[in-house]
């Protein structure tokens, strides 16, 4: 299909965010019979899975309301077993007519629409959504159900937790339009629920994400505002609140709201930070920062790009560089480090002129960022070839901390299909070490790699 074809299959009031690679699937497919290009790293044992919104009725207010539908590659032994995509089975699924914004779904814990990330932790593979409890789905990606970890969750569960390199924790918040605000939650390693504080905040906002060092967690107190009473005629219940200051609230990952020491910063908006890390008495976190959100529309997102924030804990100050102007979300780091000192960090490159309606006008990039030597590479996909986020997955034996590969879904506006490419992390080579050719899988959100030690 060519892009002309993409947009007359669009019809002239259908919302930006259906149209081009927008456009939802309609069915669950299980593929074997794979073709690969290249040669798949033998050492790679596991699944690669990433979630996003594909409206079960084909069509969704917002970007962020569709339903959650998990994308799945298996590989092992060098082959490229399966691809599967899955609904997450929520209430939504059940029943299709329910309202994401009525207000007794909103209260609803397992009315989660589970579509903005998927990671696996304690044998577990969690799809994941902020307003609500996390889904358990099992290693074919059938979904088992909603989880309150034996009744300890009593509210939200971030979409971004980060789980420790070093004891195997999960640590993770909930934020709510009602009070307390913000929770603090701890998961131990072997996935129980063993820590929640309530933490103080000047109000009802959404907190998107956080961020955790080897010590410490740090909240980011953004002015992305909740309306009850927006939210009560159903409408989108988030705006940006010009008087609501930004602060970064650091605490002991062991500690209590008492423990909390703020710190001002510019207003701004972080949907995602790279990641956070101590050293002496700072503390440094790489983000991907915009300068607001949600000001003037609800489609209102103005490009980040990658900044430095470091907190300075005994003058109590911020200092705030802006390190590229190179617009690029979804950053990550290699597990392995998340929380202790970062070398590289990974983004995905924003095209100068994004548009649903006109993919081939883009060319795809993954960049790199070394944040030693200050210099930023970049993988070149291609014209009318967009990434998503992408996942790094270390080598086998790895000992330098970019020894390993980069995965993600690439979307071709060419062909209208996408495929998973396994990239050099360490070279940054444009030839992918690997290439699995899928069928059309629509834009979506977060993923992860979930090796087969953690889930099967």
């Amino acid at each position: 299909m060519t892009t002309h074809e993409l947009v007359d299959a669009a019809s002239d009031d259908t919302p930006a965010h259906h149209r081009g690679n927008g456009r939802p699937i309609d069915s669950e497919r299980t593929i074997t019979d794979l073709v690969v290009t290249g040669t798949i790293p033998a050492e790679l044992d596991g699944r690669y899975l990433r979630n996003g919104a594909n409206p079960f009725t084909g069509t969704s207010q917002h970007p962020f309301f569709g339903d959650g539908m998990i994308h799945g590659v298996r590989l092992r032994d060098g082959r490229a077993e399966w691809y599967r995509n899955r609904y997450v089975q929520t209430p939504f699924i059940a029943d299709p007519t329910v309202d994401v914004l009525d207000p007794s779904v909103v209260v609803d814990l397992t009315a989660s629409k589970a579509n903005t990330h998927v990671i696996g932790h304690a044998g577990r593979i969690l799809a994941l959504e902020e307003g609500h409890f996390p889904y358990v789905l099992d290693g074919d990606l059938s979904t088992v159900g909603p989880l309150d970890f034996d009744g300890a969750l009593t509210g939200s569960f971030t979409a971004h937790p980060k789980i420790c390199p070093v004891t195997g924790e999960l640590l993770a918040f909930g934020y709510s339009m009602f009070e307390p605000y913000l929770r603090y939650l701890r998961v131990s390693a072997d996935g129980r629920l063993v820590q929640t504080e309530n933490i103080t905040v000047g109000g009802p906002t959404m907190m998107h994400d956080f961020n955790v060092t080897r010590n410490h967690v740090v909240f980011m107190d953004l002015p992305a505002v909740f309306d009850l009473d927006a939210a009560m005629r159903g409408e989108m219940p988030i705006h940006w609140g010009e008087d609501y200051p930004s602060r970064l609230g650091v605490m002991p990952r062991d500690g209590s709201d008492a423990d909390v020491r703020w710190y001002d910063i510019d207003p701004c908006y972080v949907f995602h930070p790279m990641n956070s890390y101590e050293d002496g008495d700072t503390i440094v976190l790489d983000v991907a920062r915009m300068s607001h959100v949600w000001r003037e529309s609800m489609m209102d997102f103005p490009s980040p790009s990658l900044w430095r924030w470091t907190i300075d804990t005994t003058t109590g100050k911020v200092r705030e560089e802006q390190i590229d102007d190179r617009p690029g979300e979804f950053p990550r780091v290699a597990d392995r480090v998340v929380g202790l000192h970062h070398r590289y960090g990974y983004m995905m490159a924003i095209p100068d002129n994004p548009s649903y309606d006109d993919p081939m006008s883009q060319s795809g990039a993954i960049l790199k960022y070394d944040r030693t030597t200050g210099q930023r590479t970049e993988i070149d996909l291609g014209r009318g070839c967009i990434p998503g986020e992408p996942v790094f997955v270390p080598a086998d034996g790895a000992t330098a901390e970019d020894d390993g590969y980069l995965m993600t879904f690439v979307y071709d506006a060419g062909s209208d299909t996408s495929r998973l490419v396994v990239m050099d992390a360490a070279t940054m080579d444009d030839a992918p070490v690997a290439t699995v050719e899928l069928p059309r899988i629509p834009f979506g959100f977060h993923g992860s790699w979930v090796p087969s030690a953690v889930a099967g």
